[in-house]
């Protein structure tokens, strides 16, 4: 297990979001990859309760990452923490894709484009979803509590790994062992292939 300092990061520990946009406005990107940790749990777990999809949550986490990137010097404190404009913008490229992917739905209906509906075999899709679930939850059984409890925190409620080590009262280095090693187990129960 690594630590900040040994994966040759110059970002001490619990560094505050506001100085990591300061140093991203310069074009720092080790800056930029401590500010990613600190922060895209977060911003990914927002993006995905407002748009559901997986698939375009994580485009639209990049969309925002690179708005950060493109834009830390516009970042005004006295408006409120950095934290906040970045889950602010977040909210708000996730509701745009929202209303872009309507947008586009509505002028298709115009067009006749959707007047045809296939069939959705409904019902075997929901008992698809439910037995992955059930495997899931099977799965997340086998580990360990500790495992259990991380990844609880970090999937299920969105933490990041200082969060999660705030929380429990524990090192970070314990939250990303316990984390990793939760994820192999987890993965390992389910048979997916790495």
């Amino acid at each position: 297990m690594q630590d900040d300092s040994a994966r040759g990061s110059s970002t001490p520990i619990g560094v505050a979001v506001e100085d990591l946009l300061g140093r991203i406005a310069r074009g720092d990107r080790t800056a930029f990859a401590d500010l990613y940790d600190a922060t895209a749990s977060r911003v990914l777990g927002l993006i995905r309760r407002v748009l559901v999809d997986p698939a375009q949550s994580e485009e639209v986490a990049q969309e925002v990452f690179l708005e950060v990137w493109q834009s830390a010097g516009r970042y005004e404190p006295n408006r409120g923490s950095a934290t906040t404009w970045i889950l602010t913008m977040a909210h708000r490229r996730a509701v745009d894709r929202i209303r872009s992917s309507q947008a586009g739905r509505d002028r298709d209906l115009r067009v006749g484009v959707r007047d045809f509906t296939a069939a959705i075999d409904d019902v075997a899709e929901q008992a698809e979803i439910r037995l992955e679930n059930d495997r899931v939850r099977v799965a997340m059984q086998r580990l360990t509590e500790l495992q259990r409890q991380a990844i609880s925190l970090a999937y299920y409620e969105g933490l990041t790994q200082s969060e999660i080590a705030e929380r429990l009262s524990i090192p970070l280095g314990t939250v990303k062992t316990r984390l990793r090693d939760g994820m192999i187990r987890l993965r390992d129960e389910m048979g997916v292939a790495s």
